[in-house]
Parts: structure tokens; C-alpha cells; sequence
């Protein structure tokens, strides 16, 4: 399919006619030669505003930061761009960090929140459509997530084959997972691998690495519905730490110590496992979950003693941010989509219907999802589904 070429590449507004009413909230189009881009695929027209949520004021209390607004402009795609209307979006620990400000201090509110989405195209600039089409389903990692439509450039998106919730769990922890083990971990067959938070969004992914590389693996929960996961994924040693001390279950199953680390907690997680290293041991902090609602972001640790017991066993402690490792991204994305497709990876997601109000539907509840991460409730990577619009076939 060809498209002609015009001397700039841009969506235009044209003054409302009579074969181009601008009633009904539906945009005008200029050029008709771009209208099957800017039409969905069944022919609804796209609406000129939309639900997104915006941070307001700067806060870890993501209920006193971020904010509803039900009459945001819809963004137009530029040259290289993609409309995406969101089917589903990702709840992420450090979505609270976001809206405390903490990963750019210049940046002062209001601005777009959420970090991924998976979606339908449509509507596409250009030169965006020599990739892409209206219709077709694609992932991103972009801020502005929390939204009915995303902007997302062309080539950052992910082409996938369906809308499906559990792609979505690979885009940021199935990835942090993957990047962060293969360049930190140094897996090999016996290795000793604990797993903190391990039937959380990011933390199954590390179980089935690991034992994917042939690890013995330990995860840590909080209960026995987390711990029934755990083992259905391959976990051998699950230690459910509201029932049993870890600090004295590893003391005594695992004198030597643990290999490697994969720890998102922090505060007395984090210096449990660091007391846990073997010789040689690798702690990779992915989070520190545990202090983002404090107004400093972190827990306390017993950070003096730290040089002191890493100098006596050769240990390590490495942090590791996703946004660090894009180079390698699509080429780990890639991977793990192969690895689902085949059946060789669970990809458990929550939906939030074992919540006290239900499942996680719409954008008013992300502040739900939000809460129900922080209370600990969470089996796998939560997901909240934003519907169809009653009034559109979008």
C-alpha cells in the first residue's frame, strides 16, 4: 500500500463543513488521503478528549498527587508516531516514585503518569506506516501510560500479534529480570539464587530465570497462596516471612551462604540478604519497595557495617535501572516473547479480582491497583483493563 507524499507530514485541523462536521466530539479531517490512518480500523471516529491521569502535586501518597481528568485533549500523532488507545496498563512499585518527583527533580507538575501500555493503533503519521498499521496491537515503556490514548513513538513501540494482558508483564519486570540477571548474576547450573518478593510483578520472572539456568532457587512471600505459586513455577525452597524467620531459615538450610541476590525490598530485607551471602555472593537491588511511601524514598539499613562485610566475603552489591540497559532492550523482549509463546514461561498476572472491590478496571482504578501492590496482596504483575467507551467502537 503506497500513501502520497505531501511536502510536510503532519495532522491537520480543518474549519468544521458540511461534509466535515466537527459534531459528536469527532476531529475534522484536512487531507483525506490520511483518513484511513486517522479513522480505527471498524470505521468509529477517534474523540477529541479523553480520561488520563496527571500528577498534580508532588507526593509518595499517590492518592494526594495524582489526579483524574476526564477532558484531556487527545494527542495527534506526528511523523513518526503512533496513536495508541490503551487495553491495558501496568502497575509498577516505582510508579509512586514517580509521582514523589524522585526520578527528575526539575520536572514540577502537572505531567503524565503511568510507565507501559499495550493497546491498539489507531492512528499513525506518515512514516510511521511503512511499520505499522490502524488496528494492529503494540506494546511500549513510556511515560503518559495512565491514559485512554498514548502518543508513542514509532520506534519504540513493540509490534506484538494480540492484545493480551500477558505481554504486558514482560515490557518492565520481565525485562528488569532478564537484563539484570544475564549481566549481573553470572547464573550457572548449582548456583545458590534467593528471590525476594518472589510472587510479585518482577520476582517471578527472576524464579524462572534462574531456574531456567539451572539454579536451585529460594523465594520469599508473604502467603500460602504466594507460596503454592512459587512452588507451580519451579521455586524449590519457598519461606513465607509472615510464618517462618528467613534470616534463621537460611542460617540453617544454606550455612555457605546464597549465590546471587535478586532483592526488591530493601530496609531489613536488605541487610538479611546481604548477611546471607555466600563467598563471592551477588546482591543486584532492582527496588527497595519498602521506603518508597516514606517522604525519603528508602528504609534505613546498616549501611556502616556494609564495606566491612562485603571486603570479608569478595561480595558485591550492584543496583540496576532499566533505563540504564535500552540497547539491549527489544533483543531481551524478543526473547522472552519466544519464550512464552513456546509455553516455556508463566506470565501470571492479576486483574485485582481477588480485591476487596474487584477487579482493576478503568482509570479511576489505578489508585486501587496502587494500594493493592502496597498491602501486599498481589500474585504476579498487576494489570488494569481499560474498557471500550460505551459510545465508540474504538
Amino acid at each position: 500500500m503506497s500513501w502520497r507524499r505531501a511536502p510536510r507530514c503532519c495532522w491537520r485541523r480543518a474549519a468544521p463543513g458540511p461534509a466535515c462536521s466537527a459534531a459528536g466530539g469527532r476531529r475534522p479531517i484536512l487531507d483525506m488521503s490520511y483518513s484511513r490512518h486517522f479513522l480505527d480500523f471498524q470505521g468509529s471516529s477517534i474523540p477529541t478528549a479523553m480520561k488520563k491521569l496527571v500528577v498534580t502535586a508532588l507526593s509518595p501518597n499517590f492518592r494526594q498527587a495524582v489526579t483524574l481528568r476526564r477532558d484531556a485533549p487527545v494527542p495527534l500523532p506526528g511523523d513518526g508516531e503512533l496513536l495508541v488507545r490503551n487495553r491495558f496498563v501496568g502497575i509498577n512499585a516505582s510508579d509512586i516514585n514517580y509521582s514523589a518527583g524522585r526520578y527528575d527533580t526539575s520536572v514540577k507538575p502537572p505531567f503524565d503518569v503511568g510507565f507501559e501500555g499495550i493497546g491498539d493503533v489507531v492512528a499513525l503519521g506518515l512514516s510511521a506506516s511503512a511499520h505499522y498499521s490502524v488496528g494492529q496491537a503494540v506494546a511500549y515503556v513510556k511515560a503518559g501510560s495512565f491514559a485512554e490514548y498514548t502518543v508513542v513513538p514509532a520506534k519504540e513501540a513493540v509490534p506484538l500479534p494480540s492484545v493480551k494482558p500477558e505481554f504486558l508483564t514482560l515490557m518492565v519486570s520481565g525485562a528488569t529480570a532478564y537484563i539484570s540477571l544475564k549481566n549481573l548474576g553470572g547464573l550457572s547450573e548449582g548456583k545458590k539464587v534467593l528471590v525476594t518478593a518472589a510472587a510479585g510483578g518482577t520476582g517471578q520472572f527472576a524464579v524462572q530465570l534462574a531456574k531456567k539456568a539451572k539454579c536451585h532457587v529460594i523465594g520469599t512471600c508473604s502467603s500460602d497462596e504466594k507460596s503454592g505459586f512459587l512452588k507451580s513455577i519451579g521455586c524449590d525452597h519457598v519461606i513465607n516471612y509472615k510464618t517462618e524467620n528467613v534470616e534463621s531459615v537460611l542460617r540453617k538450610d544454606y550455612p555457605e551462604g546464597v549465590d546471587v541476590v535478586y532483592e526488591s525490598v530493601g530496609g531489613k530485607m536488605f541487610d538479611l540478604a546481604v548477611n546471607s551471602l555466600a563467598t563471592k555472593g551477588r546482591l543486584i537491588v532492582i527496588g527497595f519497595i519498602a521506603g518508597y511511601q516514606n517522604p525519603t524514598g528508602t528504609q534505613p539499613i546498616k549501611a556502616e557495617f556494609l564495606p566491612a562485610k562485603l571486603l570479608k566475603k569478595s561480595a558485591s552489591v550492584q543496583g540496576f535501572f532499566l533505563n540504564h540497559y535500552f540497547s539491549e532492550y527489544k533483543m531481551a523482549l524478543q526473547h522472552l516473547l519466544k519464550m512464552y509463546e513456546k509455553g516455556e514461561l508463566v506470565c501470571e498476572v492479576d486483574l485485582g479480582d481477588l480485591s476487596p472491590e474487584g477487579k482493576f478496571i478503568g482509570l479511576e482504578s489505578v489508585f486501587r491497583a496502587v494500594d493493592y501492590m502496597y498491602m501486599g496482596k498481589n500474585i504476579g504483575k498487576i494489570v488494569v483493563e481499560l474498557p471500550h467507551s460505551v459510545n465508540s467502537k474504538l
